[in-house]
This record gives C-alpha cells, sequence and structure tokens, in this order.
C-alpha cells in the first residue's frame, strides 16, 4: 500500500497520521513527507522497518494536542538513544576489530535491535537471609562487557562485588 492509498484509509477509517516535520504543508503536501518518510534508509531507519507497516502498530487515540507532541517526543527519544547505541556499539566494534553475536553469527555492524537483545538472558538476584546478602549473577559473558566498554558504561554492573563472595553466594558467568 502506497503512501496516498495508506492516507485515504486513514482518513476514510476516522484515523490520522502524525506529522512532526519542520516542512510547511504549503512546501511539501503531507503525501509526499509520508512517503519520503518511508523511502528512506538512514542508519536508523532499516532496523525500524516493522514501524512503517500501516498494521505493526495498534492505533493510538491521543485527542489532546499535548499527548500527540509528548508522544511525538518520546517517540523522538528513543530514536535517538536507538541510534547512539547503534552508532557507539559499531564505531567501538570497528576500532576494536571485535564482533557480537548476531541473528546469523558473528556481526561486526550489528542494529541495536542485536546489541540490545543480548542481553535478555543475563539475570542478577538479591536477596537477604537472616541478615546475610546472597547475590547470584547469571548470563553474562565477555561481550555484555564488550558492550558496556563501547557504550561507556560501568561494567561492574555485571560482577558480584568481591566483598559478597563468601562460599554462600553464587556467581554464574
Amino acid at each position: 500500500m502506497g503512501a496516498v492509498e495508506a492516507l485515504a484509509k486513514a482518513e476514510a477509517d476516522k484515523g490520522w497520521t502524525v506529522r512532526a516535520t519542520t516542512v510547511a504543508a504549503e512546501v511539501c503536501p503531507d503525501v509526499d513527507i509520508l512517503q519520503a518518510y518511508q523511502d528512506q534508509n538512514t542508519t536508523v531507519e532499516p532496523g525500524l522497518r516493522w514501524s512503517k507497516h500501516p498494521a505493526a502498530i495498534a492505533p493510538v487515540w491521543l485527542e489532546k494536542p499535548e499527548r500527540i507532541a509528548a508522544l511525538a517526543r518520546l517517540t523522538v527519544l528513543g530514536l535517538l538513544v536507538y541510534s547512539v547505541i547503534q552508532r557507539q556499539v559499531r564505531l567501538y566494534l570497528r576500532i576494536h576489530a571485535e564482533q557480537l553475536p548476531g541473528n546469523k553469527g558473528l556481526a561486526a555492524t550489528p542494529p541495536a535491535a542485536v546489541v540490545l537483545a543480548l542481553f535478555t538472558p543475563v539475570a542478577l538476584v538479591q536477596l537477604w537471609i537472616e541478615e546475610q546478602e546472597v547475590t547470584q549473577l547469571s548470563g553474562v559473558q565477555s561481550y555484555h562487557l564488550l558492550v558496556c566498554d563501547a557504550l561507556g558504561l560501568d561494567s561492574s554492573w555485571y560482577t558480584v562485588p568481591s566483598a559478597q563472595k563468601n562460599g554462600r553466594d553464587i556467581q554464574t558467568p
């Protein structure tokens, strides 16, 4: 479905397409803006192809302009964070001649979605038993620490403090 059909269908369904741009409607019609958005191919856009399909995102009914503006700001902020993560990790991997596990083996230029998905098996559990703190860390691999270095994050989050390693605590790398 092209941009013209999407806009016509949205209008017929009483739906709207949010357009946040600095280009005036007199300079470039909405249909052209939507088509340009769908056609772009930058470093972030390929990772967000899913969002360009009309059925990919459930309808959101925001009646107040302030809420529409807030959603647009949050979306832009999310895209910015996504882009920075992807850029920094790829730059670090290139400079250090490293690779990360990807969807199809090792990758030197993983998208941010793959980088973030790498952290899903990591778990840190902390609990107190009779005033003794017990900490268990599992799922951490060397590539997690590599991503921390690439993003300038403190990798000590992914280690059990040495003062707590007293025989009762378990650390599973």
